[in-house]
């Protein structure tokens, strides 16, 4: 646990990313196998659920600390974060234990979800006795199953590959899929070529990247295949040895939340993979991914809600073929293959191509770009005419042009301080908008202003707290932002009856007051529905 709380406090103490893959390349060459399984489980994000209520780690917290509640609540309002907050008041340990990752993850935090609230609270007193703070506070987020930290899976694979001395494409493919944390699977990670066993395994996705400016920029027009660019759920469907996966892009298994693609995979010739888009599709058109969320968020899929919100998978690429991977052939010869295969899969209803869209010149393209929500698509998707089918997100080859997100203007209602550095500012805000002379919750949002402003911002809240509530202070309705948001639908649940997509602060409007911000009806009114 030493090595891992120590390679945690060096990622999270630079913002130099050679730096990180050096600190990273150290840890993996120093550990034992089976230490380095689960801190790369961790690092890229995989977590374990929370095992102990919160309510009860603080309890427990506060009694071996010998504090008083109302000290422990003020802490942990200005710290912000549960874990450190803890690792911060305990007292000084007993001894430091020199005793490795895998003795604390397999033998002491796995088994709590099976003991009982005495045999929990004592083993975490005797944990935290035997840890110094970096470690407790590594400890503490494992528990709580909030450990993250300042490194991306990219960046861990390029160390794996250093260690290995593999190139990162191998490395970030044999991390995909449903992998078990062990010492024989790190074995397996960077050893030479021995070959995939897990059939299930899907490849890396290649990501787009926004494009920034206009796409005359990006040279002729004949260089580049555009397709509509949807909102769902980007997923690769695997057909071998007469099994199907289907696989989300979060690396999520999903093949039995989509029994309509589980089939399709049946009739899928063997050794192939499809890169695409799993959509709710009815009458020949997407439904709002609103729906989709009905859908997901069900443990049981009846007849009523599969007969309500249908899937089709859209197919944008082919990257397996025969068994063999075809990445490298240029992307007109796998849309080839692709196209051929969709066609002699039509009459199922449940597999469509992303067909190109049809332009000529860059001002017909734009023109076609208007038609987008009319369309219930989100923009283009730009691919260069041959190339490759890359890992992860490249600059060069394939772009994403969206459209301009909805605006609103709205009025600042609430705030509370953020999380982790932001633990000490207000940063967390509700905005409202006027529903027949009233100020109505609409949205929430974290992100959209610079450092400056947050500061700004953060000492106006605490001249400006009408009342408090916990941690939520509501302000006087004064300030007034632009809210910007992806998608927007009816919604029962929320008081406006509106629910948004990805809201952010686009600006802050000090040019506007709060009489002049939009109104309910005026939201309402961009609703396609």
């Amino acid at each position: 646990m030493k090595a891992f709380a120590d390679l945690y406090a060096a990622l999270d103490e630079t913002t130099k990313t050679n730096a990180k893959v050096e600190a990273l390349v150290g840890y993996f060459r120093a550990v034992p196998p089976e230490d380095a399984v689960w801190a790369i489980h961790f690092l890229i994000g995989r977590r374990i659920k929370r095992l102990i209520e919160t309510r009860k780690l603080a309890e427990w917290a506060i009694a071996e600390a010998g504090i008083p509640d109302w000290i422990f609540g003020d802490c942990y309002n200005a710290v912000g974060d549960l874990g450190e907050t803890i690792a911060l008041l305990l007292p000084a340990p007993v001894a430091s234990s020199e005793k490795p990752l895998r003795y604390w993850v397999e033998e002491r935090l796995l088994p709590l979800r099976q003991w009982s609230d005495e045999q929990q609270h004592q083993s975490l007193v005797f944990a935290w006795r035997e840890m110094d703070e970096r470690q407790r506070f590594v400890w503490n987020k494992l528990i709580t199953g909030e450990f993250r930290v300042g490194v991306s899976q990219n960046l861990v694979v390029r160390a794996l590959a250093e260690v290995a001395g593999l190139s990162a494409e191998v490395i970030a493919h044999r991390l995909m899929g449903d992998w078990n944390p062990e010492a024989g699977f790190y074995s397996q990670l960077i050893a030479g070529d021995t070959g995939d066993t897990d059939v299930s395994r899907p490849y890396p996705f290649f990501l787009a990247y926004p494009l920034e400016g206009e796409p005359a920029q990006l040279g002729e027009p004949a260089e580049w295949i555009v397709e509509w660019k949807w909102d769902g759920i980007r997923s690769q469907l695997i057909r071998r040895q007469w099994q199907t996966f289907v696989w989300s892009r979060g690396e999520e298994l999903v093949t039995e939340r989509f029994p309509e693609l589980q089939a399709l995979g049946g009739l899928l010739p063997e050794g192939t993979v499809i890169d695409g888009e799993i959509l709710p599709w009815k009458e020949g058109l997407p439904l709002p991914f609103a729906q989709m969320q009905r859908r997901i968020g069900r443990k049981v899929l009846g007849p009523k809600i599969l007969a309500d919100v249908p899937v089709v998978l859209l197919a944008y690429d082919l990257i397996e073929w025969g068994g063999a991977d075809i990445r490298e052939w240029p992307l007109e010869r796998r849309r080839g293959q692709l196209a051929e295969l969709v066609g002699s899969l039509a009459s199922t209803g449940r597999i469509l191509l992303s067909a190109p869209v049809a332009f000529g010149s860059w001002e017909e393209l734009a023109r076609l770009r208007t038609e987008s929500r009319d369309r219930r698509v989100e923009g283009f998707m730009l691919k260069r005419v041959g190339s490759p089918y890359r890992v992860g997100r490249k600059r060069g080859d394939w772009w994403k042009w969206k459209i301009e997100p909805y605006a609103i203007d709205c009025v600042l209602l609430y705030a509370q301080a953020g999380h982790g550095r932001r633990a000490s500012l207000m940063t967390d805000y509700t905005f409202g908008v006027w529903d027949n002379g009233e100020l109505v919750p609409f949205a929430k949002a974290y992100s959209g202003l610079t450092n400056e402003e947050i500061a700004r911002v953060d000492g106006w809240v605490r001249r400006n707290t009408v009342e408090k509530f916990g941690p939520v202070r509501r302000v006087k309705p004064e300030l007034v932002f632009e809210l910007a948001f992806e998608g927007i639908q009816k919604s029962p649940r929320h008081r406006s009856g509106i629910a948004v997509r990805f809201p952010r602060i686009a600006r802050w409007r000090e040019d506007k007051k709060a009489e002049e911000a939009d109104t309910i009806e005026t939201i309402r009114a961009l609703s396609p529905n």
